[in-house]
C-alpha cells in the first residue's frame, strides 16, 4: 500500500459554473488532494527533494482555480488532477473539489465531485 501526502481545505476563488453569474461574480472552491506516493526515499534522506513538495503543489492548486473559467467542477478537478500527476513520484491521486455556494433549487451544504487517477 503506498503512503499517502493529503492536502485538505485549500482554498481559493474561482470563476467555474455553468451560469453566467458564476463565471462572472466567482465564488469560493475548496480543493482535498490526496496523493499515493513512495515516502521512503524522503524519509532517509531528510531531503524536500525526495518528496512532494506539498507548498508549492497547493499554489499551483491555487493557479488552476483561480485561472481560466470552466462550466463543470469535473472539468476542474481533471485539471488538478493533471498537475499533481505531473509530478513523477504520485503514483495516484485523489481530488475532490467542493463548490459550498453551488446554485441549487434546495438548501445543499456542500456540492463536492471526488475523481481518482492513476498513472498510466
Amino acid at each position: 500500500m503506498p503512503d499517502r501526502i493529503e492536502l485538505r481545505g485549500i482554498t481559493a476563488q474561482g470563476r467555474h459554473g455553468w451560469f453566467p453569474h458564476e463565471q462572472e461574480q466567482g465564488q469560493p472552491f475548496l480543493v482535498d488532494v490526496a496523493l499515493a506516493v513512495d515516502t521512503r526515499p524522503a524519509a532517509a534522506s531528510d531531503e524536500l527533494s525526495d518528496t512532494v513538495d506539498y507548498g508549492t503543489l497547493a499554489e499551483r492548486v491555487v493557479d488552476i482555480v483561480e485561472g481560466d473559467p470552466v462550466k463543470l467542477v469535473e472539468t476542474l478537478a481533471q485539471r488538478i488532477a493533471d498537475i499533481c500527476l505531473d509530478d513523477i513520484r504520485v503514483e495516484e491521486v485523489e481530488v475532490t473539489v467542493h463548490k459550498p455556494q453551488a446554485p441549487t433549487t434546495v438548501p445543499v451544504g456542500d456540492v463536492t465531485v471526488t475523481i481518482r487517477r492513476a498513472r498510466k
